[in-house]
């Protein structure tokens, strides 16, 4: 995964460079929808992979998306990047990255589609009635070394019951996206 973080590191900076030379001639707005659309969606690509890559990795991408905040809002360099990042409702690269894996494991669970993600996921069965039969949780499989964790048939449950049973028992994929946001941006910037 370093040469692929090391190329959206490359973009992602060409990029943000050339939004700060033009920075000055737009309004905040302006720029943030150019920030979410040009930078972002880089960073968002298919950022799921990088579940369980180095923090090397995921420092390299957090370094990027801090300087897209304070050239957005044109701040300077001692501006703290995590307070410009709430004021921009993003969340950190971490988490973005958990909010993915989750929102795919939603669509896998309820919606079954794409078939092979669906078939990989399996819900939780007690061989009797427990106070988690009703915790909406899936199954987890056996994981034997450090590698296979990052396989989307353990990672998405992990991802999964890190979430509050209110998250996990959303009825819709819009609700499921709010309230993941809703509890990951609360637990990243809780004061």
């Amino acid at each position: 995964m370093d040469n692929v973080v090391t190329n959206v590191v490359r973009a992602c900076t060409f990029h943000t460079r050339a939004l700060r030379h033009i920075r000055p001639l737009l309004t905040l707005e302006a720029a943030k929808a150019v920030a979410v659309s040009i930078v972002g969606s880089r960073l968002d690509y298919c950022n799921s992979l990088l579940y369980g890559t180095t923090e090397w990795n995921f420092n390299r991408l957090q370094r990027v998306q801090n300087t897209l905040a304070h050239v957005v809002f044109r701040a300077s360099w001692s501006a703290s990047a995590s307070d410009l990042l709430r004021e921009l409702l993003w969340l950190p690269i971490r988490q973005r990255v958990r909010f993915k894996l989750a929102a795919v494991t939603f669509k896998a669970k309820h919606s079954g589609m794409p078939a092979y993600l669906h078939d990989d996921i399996h819900d939780y069965q007690p061989t009797r009635m427990l106070l988690s039969s009703t915790a909406h949780l899936l199954q987890r499989p056996l994981v034997l070394t450090s590698v296979a964790s990052r396989a989307f048939t353990i990672a998405a449950p992990t991802v999964w019951h890190s979430q509050s049973v209110n998250t996990r028992s959303a009825d819709s994929f819009p609700s499921f996206k709010r309230r993941l946001k809703t509890e990951l941006f609360a637990s990243t910037y809780a004061t």
